[in-house]
């Protein structure tokens, strides 16, 4: 099961341009592209009782999508802790946009998550550095996205284990915008397109891009916190 978990925020903020790009929430934008490509899923959001992520959802949670931007000092460290857990266990995590200042991104990954920014809408070309990886599956050379964020290095995260996309700015940074990581026995990607203002979730690209991340993520068999076992006796 995959849990799409959205802050939805800033899409119930007024003359925020989210409202109208998407007036459901990013979520449900997102659970429409999940239900296309046959994925079971559900959303949550954080104004739902228990942060949305209440013991029974978490625990039957293969898969956590995480966006997050305005209230990241609302989450509470002991749900950090749960997701923490159940990611060393074997959980997949999969971090988009703004959440690199998320709890749960700087707890997982060790570091600020800081960077560069300016929101103009400049034109991104995402280019595919790591075209056999399977969260590439299906694309081309290159995503381009007519309106973007710009997102600039330096990035302080840990270095990837692998590295899927790096993206271009028409202004001339550049961002290492597809990261994966292991921790423990869980799979963790940090997707960085997402800003709220433009029309990202929408791309039909972006979509292929989360639905691939959605299966790679997918633990192969159940989640187990690592524990510390004594053993007495001796193999040899």
């Amino acid at each position: 099961m995959i849990t799409i978990w959205n802050e939805y925020r800033s899409e119930r903020t007024p003359d925020n341009p989210a409202a109208e790009l998407y007036p459901e929430g990013i979520h449900t934008v997102l659970s429409s592209a999940f239900a296309q490509a046959r994925l079971d899923h559900r959303t949550a959001y954080l104004d739902q009782p228990e942060y949305g992520l209440p013991d029974p959802v978490l625990e039957n949670t293969d898969v956590l999508f995480w966006w997050g931007y305005l209230a990241h000092d609302e989450i509470p460290d002991a749900l950090v802790d749960r997701i923490q857990e159940r990611v060393l266990g074997g959980m997949g995590l999969v971090l988009l946009h703004s959440s690199h200042h998320a709890k749960v991104f700087k707890r997982m990954l060790g570091t600020s998550g800081s960077l560069t920014y300016r929101v103009r809408g400049e034109k991104e070309r995402l280019w595919v550095v790591n075209p056999g990886h399977p969260i590439a599956a299906g694309l081309g050379a290159f995503v381009e996205l007519p309106q973007a964020e710009m997102y600039g290095e330096p990035f302080d995260i840990p270095q990837p284990d692998e590295l899927v996309f790096v993206s271009w700015f028409e202004g001339g940074e550049v961002f290492r915008s597809g990261c994966c990581w292991q921790r423990g026995r869980g799979r963790i990607f940090y997707f960085r397109p997402g800003h709220e203002a433009f029309p990202i979730y929408h791309n039909a690209q972006v979509q292929q891009i989360l639905i691939n991340a959605a299966r790679w993520a997918t633990p192969a068999g159940p989640i187990e916190p690592p524990v510390t076992s004594r053993r007495d006796d001796a193999l040899e």
